[in-house]
């Protein structure tokens, strides 16, 4: 039987990492479009994506606080079929986003330990999968605690670079405003969607709301809380940066020598302390997102659309088996060369989204008086309007990745064909 053991502060450290992790990847941002087009999108995407979604989520988790979050919400609002499709998508979406992870940690490991060889970053890879499986068999409460210390970690990396490249700013951060040269418009997409990438997730972890005490109320506040904070962190990081340092010399995976170039004599100590949250904030990331993944084969199982086992749950309330298969496929997928599909993950991630942005709306007409402890102050045309926003910048990232037929329309192509066979495994599924 599940048990309610996640608290306020460690229901914000868990949405922290299954949403941001630190402003990992927004130097390969900068580096793609140059700093003052960068900033503009860590501002304004926010503005457009993260409000209305993290607004949208936080009424349905409010008025649906069940296990299994959002596939509840869209089986609710649409029946089995779509409830599927929507744990199907984010299924795909996960198999991507969580081999990612133990690339980020080899990448900051390189910062110590140069030259490690494919094999060796392969253990290392399952080293971060296990060792994030292991906590997550210990509990909800474990992956919190965890959630928070490396949360303060982190945090505290890039706020002492932060402050320590203040009195070494020489230039104005945004400026030059766009990367010099052609091409620009087939960077956008790539740029877009790593903006979007480090502003979505608000969902994940809403699938353990029948493990956090009063879910109704706290699922929403942690998502208030840590919207401002994330966009904050992401601020105090790159602004600072931008202004003590050379912005053509930033790479993906650069953050450590970036510390090192605007820090001065601490450059050095900064710059190890940040690749080490680094490390750190991949394990952490990867042991959240592990836990808001693995209750939809949970969620799924207690429907009878998987195996029985898989939503048995131990001593601790914690669904054992879940997270082991969920663990076994993400140690088969971090074999496949994922670093590189930003793109697809956000396009997978956004479909399930705006399923579940149309199941709120469908809700609200169906069911008008389902409520919980949060509602959106709008009628149902404001939340369509709300929900129109993201839909909106979706679209435009659909346009742009069409223009790029080098990257971004393959990984359009993928996403879509993989999502399609969602169709015929429900059907199988559901026979069985």
């Amino acid at each position: 039987m599940l048990k309610r053991t996640l608290g306020s502060v460690s229901l914000m450290a868990v949405v922290f990492f299954s949403v941001s992790g630190g402003p990992f990847s927004l130097e390969g941002l900068v580096a793609d479009l140059g700093p003052g087009l960068a900033l503009l999108m860590i501002i304004a995407v926010p503005l457009v994506w993260a409000v209305p979604e993290t607004l949208i989520i936080a009424e349905l988790s409010s008025m649906l606080p069940e296990e299994g979050g959002y596939y509840r919400w869209v089986r609710r609002a649409f029946g089995p079929f779509w409830g599927f499709m929507n744990g199907w998508t984010t299924w795909l979406y996960s198999l991507v986003d969580l081999a990612l992870y133990p690339v980020l940690f080899n990448a900051y490991l390189h910062w110590f330990v140069p030259g490690l060889s494919d094999g060796w970053q392969w253990l290392v890879s399952l080293a971060v999968i296990w060792g994030a499986t292991s906590i997550n068999l210990r509990g909800a409460l474990r992956v919190g605690r965890a959630s928070v210390i490396s949360g303060i970690f982190v945090v505290g990396a890039f706020i002492a670079m932060g402050v320590l490249a203040i009195p070494n700013a020489t230039h104005l951060p945004w400026e030059p405003f766009a990367k010099p040269g052609d091409g620009m418009m087939s960077l956008l997409a790539v740029g877009l969607s790593t903006a979007i990438w480090n502003y979505s997730g608000w969902d994940n972890a809403s699938t353990v709301s029948g493990e956090v005490k009063d879910p109704s109320r706290r699922y929403p506040r942690a998502l208030f809380v840590m919207l401002p904070m994330i966009t904050l962190v992401y601020i105090a990081a790159v602004l600072p940066a931008l202004s003590a340092t050379d912005w053509t010399t930033w790479q993906e995976g650069g953050w450590p020598a970036i510390a090192a170039a605007a820090t001065g004599r601490a450059g050095p100590f900064i710059a190890a302390w940040v690749a080490l949250a680094g490390m750190v904030s991949a394990l952490a990331l990867f042991n959240a997102l592990l836990l808001g993944h693995s209750r939809i084969p949970l969620a799924l199982a207690t429907d009878g659309l998987l195996p029985s086992f898989l939503a048995r749950t131990d001593a601790r309330g914690t669904p054992r088996n879940a997270v082991l298969a969920s663990a076994l496929c993400y140690s088969v997928f971090a074999l496949l060369p994922f670093a590189n599909l930003v793109v697809a993950d956000v396009l997978l991630y956004a479909a399930a989204l705006m399923m579940e942005l149309a199941a709120l709306i469908a809700l609200r007409r169906r069911e008008p008086e389902l409520r919980g402890a949060f509602r959106i102050p709008l009628g149902t045309a404001g939340v369509t309007a709300l929900a129109s926003l993201p839909a909106l910048l979706l679209v435009t990232l659909i346009w742009l990745s069409f223009r790029d037929g080098e990257f971004a329309l393959p990984a359009l192509i993928g996403a879509a064909g993989a999502v399609a066979l969602g169709v015929p495994l429900y059907r199988w599924l559901a026979r069985r």
